[in-house]
Parts: structure tokens; C-alpha cells; sequence
């Protein structure tokens, strides 16, 4: 089989399309594992749909599946206007979360993002207050002075209470923020997380420590641009076609 991969803002993907819907699981497990694979943190299928461009099946480096991925969405937009799936530097398709509109400007992608819900603000671990935020899939939330030392023990711990993905957050001033994300189901630290950095976000705009727009850099310190505009939140990025690959299964 061919596969494309691509790294948007350090998170890495393989990506094709096929004809029909089916459980990849085994697949996804067998092509991201970094050794005995082509290695990504996920992997994403896109199939055909009556109404939108395309319908992806989105599968993470541990085979199991998520609703949605921000950084994913962006990397997915570049592949389907690439491959003529959609057209004229916009694509529209259905994530197990909803509906994505994406912007494709050369290799700068912009995702509309699923409209975020604060389901917890009024958790206390460790003597620190987290939010818990869903943007397509649950992120624990906690800001910080400090965050170049990263628990990751005790993020892993949190991610089993919660079920959710764990952020730590640093406002560096009203247009920019620092970001790092524990990931369930690559099960360690990411270099980014698209739907991480859209919750960090959310909990300082909504704190009034951000403004309706900021700058963020994760762990890969790649740019992330993130903004509020009426109520939807968008993601923007650069993304990069890493290389094109036949594969033996």
C-alpha cells in the first residue's frame, strides 16, 4: 500500500484514502509504531461521504480511535486538496466530532474548530485548580508560572482518573501562550496537540488572560495561531508532506 506522512506543528500523521469504511486498528498499531513501522502519533483514513468532501477514520498510534484532532484536521485539509478530494484551497468533512471546515493557503492551513464545552471548572488536584474542557475530546487544563518540568507520571495518573488528555499551561503575555500535552492514546507527551492548545486557550480567554487571539508554542515550538471570532474557534498552522511511502503489510 502507499501512504502519505505528514508533521503539522509536530504532531505526525499517516494519511491515504480507500473506498470503504472499515476497522483499521491493527493497521494503525502496526504503521505508527516508530520501530517496526513507518512511525507517526496517528493515523488517518479518508473515505467517500454523500455531502461533505470526505468522512475520516482517525486512529491513534495505539489502534484505539478518536472523535477528533486538531493538528490531524489541518494535515488532512493539505492531503485532500493535494489529491483533488476537495478543491480550490478549501475542504469540508466529517470527524467523529462534527463537521470541519478547513482553509488551505500553501503549506498555512486554518480549521474551524468543534465548538468547545467547559464541562468541569472546579477541579482540584494537588492543591492546583484544572478545568476539564472538551474540544472533540476532553482536555484537563491547569495554567501555570513554571512549566519546563513536566510530571509526566503524574500526568499519566490524571489521564486515567479523568480519561482525558493533560495540558500545562504558561501566559506569557495576552498574545502568547506555552502549552504542553500529555496524549491518551500515544500515552506520553506529544511535541503538539491541536485540540490541547484550542482548551489552553479556552481557559485563558475565558479568564481574561488572553486576548480573542494568541500565538502559541508547544513542546515542538512550532507557531500555532488561535482565535475567537464570533464564537468558533480557529487553528492555524504550517503543515509539512514528510514523504510518500510503499508499504509492505
Amino acid at each position: 500500500m502507499r501512504a502519505t506522512k505528514y508533521n503539522a506543528s509536530g504532531n505526525d500523521f499517516i494519511i491515504f484514502h480507500d473506498q470503504n469504511k472499515k476497522n483499521r486498528s491493527a493497521l494503525a498499531k502496526k504503521l505508527c509504531d516508530r520501530h517496526a513501522g513507518v512511525g507517526a502519533d496517528g493515523m488517518v483514513v479518508l473515505v467517500p461521504h454523500e455531502e461533505y468532501d470526505f468522512e475520516w477514520e482517525f486512529y491513534n498510534s495505539d489502534g484505539s480511535s478518536a472523535l477528533m484532532c486538531g493538528n490531524a484536521s489541518r494535515a488532512v485539509a493539505h492531503y485532500a486538496n493535494e489529491k483533488g478530494i476537495s478543491k480550490e484551497g478549501k475542504a469540508e468533512f466529517l470527524t467523529g466530532a462534527g463537521v470541519i471546515k478547513a482553509e488551505v493557503n500553501g503549506e498555512y492551513v486554518l480549521s474551524s474548530m468543534i465548538s468547545p464545552r467547559v464541562v468541569n471548572k472546579e477541579i482540584s488536584e494537588d492543591g492546583e485548580s484544572w478545568w476539564l474542557i472538551d474540544t472533540g475530546v476532553p482536555h484537563l487544563v491547569v495554567i501555570r508560572d513554571n512549566i519546563e518540568d513536566f510530571d509526566l507520571a503524574r500526568a499519566r495518573a490524571l489521564r486515567e482518573k479523568y480519561n482525558a488528555n493533560v495540558n500545562i499551561v504558561k501566559i506569557v503575555d495576552k498574545k502568547n501562550m506555552l502549552v504542553r500535552t500529555y496524549e491518551r492514546g500515544v500515552e506520553n507527551e506529544t511535541l503538539a496537540c491541536g485540540t490541547g492548545m484550542v482548551a489552553a486557550f479556552v481557559r485563558a480567554f475565558e479568564e481574561g488572560m488572553v486576548e480573542k487571539s494568541a500565538r502559541i508554542l508547544p513542546k515542538s515550538n512550532e507557531e500555532i495561531d488561535i482565535a475567537c471570532e464570533e464564537g468558533v474557534y480557529t487553528l492555524g498552522g504550517r503543515v509539512s508532506k514528510v514523504f510518500v511511502a510503499e508499504i509492505y503489510i
